[in-house]
């Protein structure tokens, strides 16, 4: 894999975050990160948040961060089971497990959704087993967007791989909200966007709508009850760098590298949209 290459293939080549003294702080004006502007303080400082004050400003309904120690971790549950207890094991002064405490607090429904499930798996199977569900809802959780879109007929070009239709030649169906990320979820994308250099692929659900806020909940919503994330195929991959406005390079060369902008493997088939008037 290239620098190119999504997040979610961390296994491949293991991302190691900039340093706090060196990271740009520009970077947090990019719109992966627009939902966490409230959080601009604690991302934007030139000191590490404590745990103590993260738990404090966050205000995480029911959990709690905590230090991952030895004392900690000498519980010997999994670390999704311990969270379902309360405990977000949280590692100090680390890019990685900050994003993961402001997207519990910008996103507690879907964090939830994901961690019910995961404990769910976890406790109907062998130790040690990862089933396919458990690797579509890490994922997510790493690398998760969520797309909205008008009408259906906009995945037409998505479906096919075809780039130069779904960024360029809907440009002004992007600038027009008729598709839109309504979320940035995954704390591994955000941990990437450090570095303005990288180019990033989301792993998306996508829900046909027309509010942001809606399509958030109506994704919670289906995971809890299992409708989505059953199998990592399911995920529709997004060069993020794509969207019009989203990188500062999107000449016409651009959008021809097909190390980031692939072609549809053969045989490769998205599901349909959620809808927004599906059952809750």
């Amino acid at each position: 894999m290239t620098d190119a290459a999504a997040p979610g293939a961390v296994g491949r080549r293991r991302f190691i975050a900039p340093a706090r003294a060196v990271v740009d702080r520009t970077c947090f004006a990019h719109p992966l990160f627009a939902a966490f502007a409230a959080y601009q303080d604690l991302m934007a400082a030139a000191d590490w948040p404590t745990l103590s004050a993260l738990n404090r400003q966050l205000a995480l309904s029911g959990k709690q961060l905590v230090e991952q120690d030895d004392e900690l971790l000498a519980d010997g549950l999994h670390y999704e089971q311990r969270i379902a207890r309360g405990q977000i094991a949280t590692r100090t002064c680390n890019w990685h497990d900050l994003f993961n405490a402001l997207a519990w607090a910008r996103y507690p429904s879907v964090k939830a959704a994901l961690n019910a499930r995961q404990c769910q798996d976890i406790q109907g199977n062998p130790p040690g087993q990862r089933t396919r569900a458990q690797a579509a809802l890490t994922q997510f959780d790493e690398t998760g967007v969520i797309v909205r879109v008008r009408h259906a007929s906009l995945l037409r070009a998505w479906d096919h791989h075809d780039w130069q239709a779904l960024f360029v030649d809907s440009a002004v169906q992007w600038r027009s909200g008729d598709i839109a990320v309504s979320a940035v979820f995954g704390h591994a994308l955000m941990e990437q966007a450090l570095l303005p250099s990288r180019l990033l692929v989301g792993k998306c659900v996508v829900v046909q709508g027309d509010d942001d806020a809606q399509v958030v909940e109506q994704v919670a919503q289906a995971i809890a009850r299992a409708d989505v994330l059953n199998d990592p195929l399911e995920l529709r991959p997004l060069p993020l760098m794509g969207v019009p406005g989203w990188h500062a390079a999107q000449g016409a060369g651009f959008y021809q590298r097909v190390d980031y902008f692939r072609p549809l493997r053969e045989g490769r088939q998205y599901p349909a949209p959620l809808r927004h008037d599906q059952r809750s």
